[in-house]
């Protein structure tokens, strides 16, 4: 059980307070209610750009990494199609530097085209280097472009094309900023040794006079169930050939996304699983396949993929994973293996719990999911799902018309 306290302060900031004196450190985690779904289509990557910019000062503070380090700190960032997450860790005695660092780039961050034009080298760097050049690397850009239609998620965290980012203009990331990085859509988690009443105290002091802002109110396409499947082939100059497909599921606030979670896992959670079992020991087709989920806020993907041993064919492999999946529509699982997965998902939550930069982030992620205290019953929704539950889901996910498939061909 995950103890915290809870209060908002005037401007709509929601403030956590997780106690934990038994370290000598403290976590000063802001998460953003804005991802790479809330961009404009023709103006993609911003999110991601401006979690770069965060980073290059503010108005009072031109160096943010100096003062941090000379406190002893350590901070990062990472941005998901879904939200924007900042945080930092130092000794707890010097808990307020946190604070004046993040405010300050909350309220005055400094927007200068030298900032701009350094970010946008290092980004669109960055494009290059992933997306580009890297064997492998388009092919989630082209999975997502298959498999939505309408729905924003058509395009990766770091953009549709790089042409967004080399075109950005200051006042377009100004307006950016502006409309999402706003007390009213933060929220602000400190953990570790500290005391609830202290975080009042620096909370007001240091983010009590930022100005609100407007709530951010989403309202994006809903994506069209599925009607036919789609299939794509591509051929570069990689190692191996790979098969990559993807089905829809739910939401994450869905009670069926953890059916969804338990059946990715009985395919593939580890070397006993059955994909492993069968397609990479037994049958000796591939030489690693793998089969997850993205764990998205809105209607997401099932992944499964895996490249090929050499000289396997294409169609004996795809046809491989067919059979298995067929075995999960088919047949209810057995008690036993469905308990086995129950009790590693369990473990696993109980494993990220161990560390106070992760119980920091995860109470601010529930915060957004709707109610921080989601944390400590999570796990119930997954104890609720039945044997016949993941099967009449198999059954659902993995029918023809609801897949997308990529065969990505070794080529010169």
């Amino acid at each position: 059980m995950i103890h915290y306290n809870r209060f908002t302060l005037d401007n709509g900031l929601r403030v956590i307070v997780h106690e934990d004196p038994t370290t000598p450190m403290a976590v000063v985690n802001v998460m953003y209610d804005v991802g790479a779904r809330d961009e404009d289509p023709a103006q993609t990557g911003f999110a991601h750009l401006f979690e770069h910019l965060m980073f290059g000062g503010s108005v009072n503070i031109p160096e943010y990494d100096e003062p941090l380090q000379m406190a002893g700190g350590e901070n990062n960032a990472y941005t998901t199609n879904d939200l924007t997450n900042y945080y930092i860790e130092l000794p707890a005695e010097n808990l307020e530097t946190a604070f004046w660092l993040e405010s300050d780039r909350m309220l005055s961050l400094a927007f200068s085209e030298k900032s701009l034009e350094v970010q946008r080298k290092v980004v669109t760097e960055e494009f290059k280097e992933h997306y580009i050049n890297k064997p492998y690397g388009d092919v989630w850009h082209k999975m997502r472009e298959l498999a939505y239609s309408r729905h924003p998620y058509r395009w990766m965290t770091i953009g549709k094309e790089l042409s967004h980012i080399e075109h950005a203009k200051l006042d377009d990331v100004k307006s950016f900023f502006y409309r999402h990085y706003r007390p009213v859509n933060a929220i602000l988690v400190v953990a570790g040794k500290v005391t609830t009443e202290q975080v009042k105290v620096l909370a007001e002091k240091w983010f009590g006079d930022i100005a609100s802002g407007e709530r951010y109110v989403r309202n994006l396409p809903v994506e069209p169930p599925q009607q036919e499947a789609h299939k794509l082939e591509i051929k570069a100059k990689v190692p191996l050939d790979a098969l990559y497909k993807t089905y829809h599921i739910y939401p994450r606030k869905d009670q069926r996304y953890y059916t969804a979670d338990l059946l990715s896992d009985i395919l593939s959670g580890g070397g006993s699983s059955r994909l492993h079992q069968v397609l990479v020991k037994e049958k000796k087709l591939f030489s690693n396949i793998d089969c997850y989920h993205f764990g998205s806020l809105d209607a997401g993907l099932m992944a499964i993929d895996g490249k090929l041993v050499k000289g396997v064919k294409m169609k004996d492999a795809e046809k491989a994973i067919q059979e298995e999946l067929v075995k999960v529509q088919q047949q209810i699982i057995p008690e036993r293996e469905l308990q086995k997965v129950k009790n590693r998902v369990e473990s696993m939550l109980a494993f990220e719990d161990m560390g106070l930069l992760s119980r920091a982030n995860n109470l601010a992620f529930y915060e957004l999911l709707g109610d921080a205290s989601l944390m400590n019953t999570e796990f119930e929704n997954y104890e609720r799902v039945t044997a016949k539950e993941i099967q009449d889901e198999a059954q659902l996910i993995f029918s023809e018309k609801n897949s997308n498939t990529i065969h990505y061909y070794a080529g010169n």
